[in-house]
């Protein structure tokens, strides 16, 4: 019968001599060159540069975002200044942005009240309200329709169905009209009512 033998590392015969790390101290298996310094602080310009980059924000979002990050010697105001006469930021982008990624989801209202919340130039924010309400019904009627399909049969479904399109921030006017199968002018009916038992 033939004697087995474990071999040391040192005789395995490996080019490099690989040694055994089961038994290395743990502060021997650290890479060497790993800086141990933390890397420099960014700045707050600098920080304001990457969140811009990523996406448009308001003034006083971007103000909130950095504000964790304010050292004594930084002036905000003067930083702020500074990005909106290099057109890094800008309230009216903000809001077109805004309005582009939630009006296929919400209603007016609600979109309104995020840009009157940023603190969106009030007549700014008019114009996009005067938009979002000539296309209320069309958008209303699209979130229904995937969320929903069909006319409530009971006031139970009809008060989910509501309360879903109020949440979204729909007009009640609206709300009102399409529950009851009315089309946008009020007078076109474009769905057959369901009996209700």
């Amino acid at each position: 019968m033939r004697e087995i033998r474990s071999r040391s590392p040192a005789q395995s015969g490996d080019a490099g001599g690989a040694r055994d790390t089961r038994s290395v101290a743990p502060d021997e298996t650290s890479d060497p060159f790993e800086s141990k310094v933390s890397p420099p602080a960014r700045s707050l310009k600098s920080r304001a540069i990457g969140y811009l980059s990523r996406r448009e924000y308001s003034r006083i979002e971007l103000a909130r975002k950095l504000s964790p990050y304010l050292e004594e010697t930084d002036d905000l105001e003067a930083l702020l200044d500074s990005l909106e006469s290099g057109n890094w930021l800008s309230d009216a982008r903000f809001a077109q942005s805004l309005v582009h990624r939630r009006a296929s989801r919400q209603g007016a209202s609600r979109i309104v009240g995020e840009l009157k919340r940023n603190s969106v130039d009030p007549e700014l924010v008019a114009t996009f309200d005067a938009q979002l309400r000539d296309t209320e019904w069309a958008r209303a009627e699209a979130v229904w329709r995937k969320k929903f399909g069909t006319l409530p049969a009971t006031p139970a479904e009809r008060g989910k169905q509501a309360r879903f399109l109020a949440m979204r921030g729909f007009s009640h006017a609206i709300i009102a009209r399409l529950l009851k199968g009315q089309g946008a002018d009020e007078e076109s009916v474009f769905f057959d009512e369901p009996p209700i038992d």
